[in-house]
C-alpha cells in the first residue's frame, strides 16, 4: 500500500468514528431522554470514548444505529448497569458483537400501532385482504385481534368478536375532531407480509430478539410484545422474504390475495428506513396500484401528501390513507389527533 493511500485509509477510519461519535451524541440528547435514561448514558459514553466508537465503526454502516447495537449487546448477555461495566463488557465480546450486529437488522416490530392503524382503517369497507411491507414478524398484520382503549378527548372500548384480547393496546386522543373520527374492528380475511429479514413468531430466538430490542425503561412493552407474538404465533400469516421495493416481488404477494376482499397496503414506520431510491419506487407502484394505502410516516419524509401538510403545530407523524393525511399520531402508537372532518368509509 503507498504512503497516500495508507493515510486515505487512516482518513477514512477517523471519519467513520466521528460520524459514529456524532450519531450516538445525538442519541444521547435528543431521542433518549423520557424514553430510556439507561440507553441515554450509554449512547452519552460512546459519543465521548473514542476506543469504543472505534470498536462500533467496525460494525457496517447499515447496522451501527444506537437501539440495535445497544440490544445486541443485550442479546449477547450485556448486564443492564451503568457505562462503564457495559463498555468493559464490550471491549471482552467485541468479536461477538461485530458479528452479530452485521446479521442484524432494526425491527421495531410493535403492535401498538394499530391503534395508530386502526381509525384509517375504519374508513374503508371489508372484507380486506392486508398486506404489510416490513411486517417483521407480522404484529401489525393483527389489528382485528387485538382489544382498543382509547381515552382523553373521548373514550371509546374495541374487542374482537370473540371478546377481550390478551393484547390490550391504550391509546391517548387528542384534539377538537377526536368525536368524528371513525372507529370499528375491521373485518380482515386474508393477511400477508413482506420484509427484507422476517422473524419468525414461533422461533423463541426470534422472539427473545423483538423483546430485546425494547428499550430499558418502557414499561410495559415488553409484555405486550410477547402476548401479541403469542397471537400471531397461533394463527400464522403469510409473510415472505423479498425486496418490496421491487415492483415485481411486491406485485407477487399483492396477486394472491383473495380477488373478493378490498386490498389494503399498510407501510407502518418501514419508510425511513427504505433507501430514497427504493422508496420512491415503491411509492410510485402504491400510488398506481389498485390497492388502499395506509402509513404512518414522518411528515417531511416524502412528498406524497394529499393536500400538502402544514408543519406548523403538527407533532408526530403523519398517519395517512392514500396520501390524505388523516391525523397526527406518536410513530409507535401511543397518542392520535385526528386532522380531518372526513370520516365517510371508503370502499
Amino acid at each position: 500500500m503507498t504512503e497516500a493511500k495508507s493515510r486515505g485509509v487512516v482518513h477514512d477510519a477517523e471519519s467513520e468514528v466521528r460520524a459514529l461519535r456524532e450519531r450516538y451524541d445525538r442519541f444521547a440528547r435528543d431521542e433518549a431522554p423520557g424514553r430510556s435514561d439507561l440507553y441515554s448514558e450509554w449512547a452519552a459514553g460512546v459519543a465521548a470514548d473514542e476506543a469504543t466508537a472505534e470498536i462500533l465503526a467496525r460494525i457496517p454502516a447499515t447496522r451501527r444505529q444506537p437501539p440495535l447495537v445497544f440490544a445486541i449487546t443485550r442479546l449477547l448477555g450485556a448486564p443492564l448497569e451503568p457505562y462503564a461495566e457495559w463498555s468493559a463488557w464490550l471491549a471482552r465480546n467485541a468479536a461477538a458483537v461485530v458479528a452479530e450486529s452485521a446479521r442484524r437488522g432494526l425491527q421495531t416490530n410493535e403492535p401498538l400501532r394499530c391503534a395508530a392503524l386502526l381509525p384509517a382503517l375504519s374508513r374503508i369497507d371489508g372484507p380486506i385482504a392486508l398486506v404489510e411491507i416490513g411486517a417483521s414478524a407480522g404484529l401489525c398484520l393483527q389489528p382485528d385481534r387485538y382489544s382498543y382503549r382509547y381515552s382523553g378527548a373521548r373514550n371509546a372500548a374495541l374487542d374482537p368478536h370473540d371478546g377481550v384480547s390478551s393484547v390490550v393496546l391504550e391509546c391517548e386522543l387528542r384534539g377538537e375532531l377526536a368525536g368524528v373520527m371513525p372507529l370499528r374492528m375491521p373485518e380482515i380475511v386474508w393477511r400477508a407480509g413482506i420484509d427484507l429479514d422476517p422473524l419468525d413468531a414461533t422461533d423463541e430466538a426470534d422472539r427473545r430478539f423483538l423483546t430485546t430490542l425494547v428499550w430499558p425503561g418502557e414499561e410495559g412493552r415488553a409484555q405486550r410484545i410477547t402476548a401479541a407474538l403469542d397471537i400471531a404465533a397461533a394463527d400464522p400469516s403469510l409473510i415472505v422474504r423479498g425486496d418490496a421495493t421491487n415492483p415485481v416481488v411486491l406485485q407477487a404477494i399483492l396477486d394472491r390475495a383473495p380477488a373478493d376482499a378490498t386490498l389494503v397496503v399498510t407501510t407502518p414506520g418501514v419508510l425511513p428506513h427504505i433507501p430514497r431510491a427504493g422508496r420512491d419506487r415503491l411509492l410510485a407502484t402504491l400510488t398506481a396500484a389498485p390497492v388502499e394505502w395506509v402509513t404512518i410516516d414522518p411528515p417531511t419524509l416524502h412528498e406524497a401528501w394529499r393536500p400538502p401538510i402544514d408543519l406548523a403545530g403538527w407533532e408526530g407523524f403523519v398517519l395517512a390513507h392514500d396520501g390524505e393525511p388523516l391525523a397526527a399520531v406518536d410513530p409507535l402508537g401511543g397518542f392520535v389527533e385526528w386532522r380531518t372532518a372526513a370520516v365517510a368509509p371508503r370502499g
